[in-house]
C-alpha cells in the first residue's frame, strides 16, 4: 500500500490530477413566477402572498450568493420548482462570474419540487429513477460522467419528509439500491442529496412511533447498507456491497445541514460506493467533507431560512437563504 500511495503522488506531480468538488443544496421552495396550478399557496405569483419579481429577484441573488461561495464543479439541488427556475437560478449565476454550462432536471413526474443539477463538466447522460407512479414520492435523477477517462454515476435524491413514517424512505431507497445492482457496486457510485434521513437516523427514529413503522429498519442505514462503517474513510475496512457515509469522515459536532427546534439533524448526505475509498483512478479525498458554515447563513441559533410573515397565505418578506445548509466534498481523479 504505501508503495502504491507514494507512486500515486509521484503520478500526480509529473501528470497532474483533477480535484472534483461536489456539493448538495436544499434551495426551500425554488419557484418561478409562471402559474402552474401546481404551486404551493404562498408561491401562486402575484397574489397577496407576494411572490414576485421583487422577491424572486432577491431569492435567486440569495441562493447564488451561497453557490458562490460553495463553488462546486458540480452541484446537485433540491426543491427546484421547474426547468425555468434553474435557468434562472443559472443565468444568476453566471452574472457574478459562476458559469455552469451544462444542467439537467428530473421533471418527468409533475411533483411540485424537484431535484436538479447544474455542472461545469459535461456529463454522458442524465435520466430519471422513477420510484413511485404517486406525486407523494419524488424521482430521482441519475447522472452519468466520465471526467479524463473515468466514469462515475451520481445520483441526486429528495426523499420523502419526515411528515411521513420511514416506511415512505424506504420505497427510495429500494430502487436506489436495485439501479446500483444494475450498475455494479464495484463502479464509483455517489448518492447525494436530501434524504430526509439522518445518518444515524436507525438509532434517533427507533422510539417515535409516527416514523417507525418498518420495526427498527431505515432506508438509509439498512437498505443501502451505511450501518456496517462508522470510522474516518481512511481506517474503515472494506465491507462488500455497503456504502460508505461521509458524514463519519468529519468531527461529530459538524454533523449537520438543518436545525429543527434547536437540535442539528444531518438530513443532507453524501454517500458512496466502496471504491471510492481507495486511492484508485477516483477517490475521495479525505477530510473535505463538510458543511458551509458562513455567518451570513444563520440567524441567532437558526439556519437563516427564506422568511415569511405567519398569516394565512404567509407573506414573503424578501430576506434569507434557505432552511438547509450545503454540503459539499471533493474526489481526487487521476487516471
Amino acid at each position: 500500500m504505501k508503495t502504491f500511495l507514494l507512486l500515486a503522488v509521484v503520478y500526480s506531480f509529473l501528470f497532474g490530477e483533477k480535484i472534483v468538488t461536489l456539493a448538495t443544496y436544499n434551495v426551500e421552495n425554488l419557484f418561478d413566477l409562471t402559474r402552474e396550478g401546481n404551486e404551493y399557496e404562498e408561491y401562486i405569483p402575484n397574489t397577496q402572498s407576494q411572490w414576485n419579481q421583487k422577491n424572486y429577484a432577491i431569492k435567486l441573488a440569495n441562493l447564488s450568493k451561497a453557490i458562490v461561495d460553495i463553488d462546486a464543479d458540480i452541484l446537485a439541488l433540491q426543491e427546484v420548482e421547474s426547468l425555468q427556475a434553474l435557468k434562472d437560478l443559472r443565468f444568476e449565476l453566471k452574472r457574478k462570474g459562476l458559469y455552469y454550462r451544462h444542467f439537467a432536471i428530473a421533471d418527468q413526474k409533475n411533483t411540485t419540487v424537484k431535484v436538479a443539477l447544474l455542472s461545469k463538466f459535461p456529463f454522458v447522460y442524465a435520466k430519471e429513477l422513477r420510484v413511485t407512479s404517486s406525486l407523494s414520492q419524488r424521482n430521482i435523477l441519475e447522472v452519468k460522467y466520465r471526467i479524463e477517462g473515468v466514469e462515475f454515476y451520481l445520483f441526486i435524491n429528495h426523499w420523502k419528509a419526515k411528515s411521513g413514517a420511514e416506511s415512505k424512505r424506504i420505497v427510495s431507497a429500494r430502487e436506489l439500491m436495485q439501479r446500483i445492482k444494475q450498475i455494479g457496486r464495484d463502479k464509483n457510485i455517489i448518492l447525494v442529496g436530501d434524504f430526509n434521513s439522518d445518518y444515524e437516523e436507525n438509532v434517533k427514529f427507533l422510539k417515535n412511533r409516527k416514523l417507525n413503522d418498518t420495526d427498527g429498519k431505515t432506508g438509509i442505514n439498512h437498505v443501502l447498507k451505511t450501518i456496517y462503517q462508522k470510522g474516518k474513510a481512511k481506517d474503515v475496512p472494506y465491507v462488500d456491497e455497503a456504502l460508505y457515509n461521509l458524514w463519519y469522515d468529519t468531527d461529530k459536532e459538524k454533523r449537520y445541514t438543518y436545525i429543527f427546534r434547536g437540535k442539528k439533524e444531518a438530513l443532507d448526505n453524501i454517500i458512496v460506493s466502496q471504491p471510492l475509498l481507495d486511492p484508485k483512478e477516483m477517490a475521495y479525498k479525505h477530510g473535505s467533507i463538510s458543511n458551509l458554515e458562513k455567518p451570513y447563513l444563520f440567524y441567532k441559533k437558526n439556519i437563516n431560512r427564506w422568511q415569511m410573515k405567519k398569516e394565512t397565505p404567509p407573506i414573503h418578506l424578501g430576506k434569507g437563504y434557505s432552511d438547509h445548509l450545503p454540503l459539499r466534498a471533493q474526489f481526487v481523479i487521476a487516471p
